[in-house]
């Protein structure tokens, strides 16, 4: 039976990519670089491919926060520091939280019945302020960040270190959520967990991650985790 529910925090919970816009769009500003549609569509490609290098275990870290905004300077041929870039976009970014369509309500719907924890790969100081000012914290039974854990999803040693902090866990009875097939679902499968692939956009899945099961909106997942229950050798050695 499902106990642990592992949720992303990062446009799973928490709008990232709107906050995102609203802060890189001040800090561009800030230190002279463009604004407009095109650069933040383009940075955010940069970005998501830095990280893609980070889960990949090619890039570390402190690579990934101020390389994204190197090779977006050095593609524009903007002068501009990207250390004192990356600084000023995670004090803007500690500012703002939106929720994901549904995800209070998910919540409220699945506290008390499941322990909760989240599993990040964001920056412990922009997550912490994030989940704070969002006030979700006392839903969570944990909260991992991978800059706190000392791993990164979606590598085994990630969950590994999660999983031991966690009195009395079993594999058999967790499942992870995330919007990330790449983060959370291969994370998922490379720590022997059951997966579920949050795709509100309707995205085809990479060809060699397979999630076990899958959901459009968030209000889905009850449903879904009290269907695995009712199918569960347990429950039907308990009926």
């Amino acid at each position: 039976m499902i106990k642990h529910v592992f949720l992303d925090l990062d446009d799973t919970i928490l709008d990232f990519h709107r906050a995102e816009r609203v802060a890189i769009s001040s800090t561009f500003s800030e230190v002279g670089c463009p604004a407009d549609d095109a650069t933040l569509n383009r940075y955010s490609e940069i970005n998501r491919s830095c990280w893609q290098r980070l889960e990949a275990g090619e890039w570390t870290r402190e690579e990934v926060l101020v390389g994204r905004f190197r090779i977006l300077f050095d593609e524009l041929s903007v002068d501009a520091d990207p250390e004192r870039t990356q600084a000023i976009y995670e004090d803007r970014l500690c500012n703002y939280h939106f929720f994901m369509d549904g995800a209070e309500r998910l919540l409220d719907e699945l506290y008390g019945r499941y322990k909760l924890y989240i599993a990040s790969n964001g920056t412990a100081r922009v997550q912490d302020s994030r989940i704070a000012a969002s006030g979700i914290a006392k839903y969570f039974d944990g909260i991992f960040v991978s800059q706190r854990v000392g791993a990164d999803k979606p590598s085994a040693a990630f969950f590994e270190r999660v999983f031991s902090e966690i009195e009395g866990f079993d594999k058999n009875s967790a499942i992870i959520v995330g919007d990330s097939l790449t983060s959370d679902i291969l994370g998922g499968r490379n720590a022997g967990i059951l997966t579920c692939y949050f795709n509100p956009g309707g995205r085809k899945p990479a060809s060699y991650i397979f999630p076990d099961y899958e959901i459009a909106s968030l209000d889905q997942l009850l449903p879904l985790l009290q269907g695995i229950n009712k199918l569960s050798p347990e429950s039907i050695n308990e009926v």
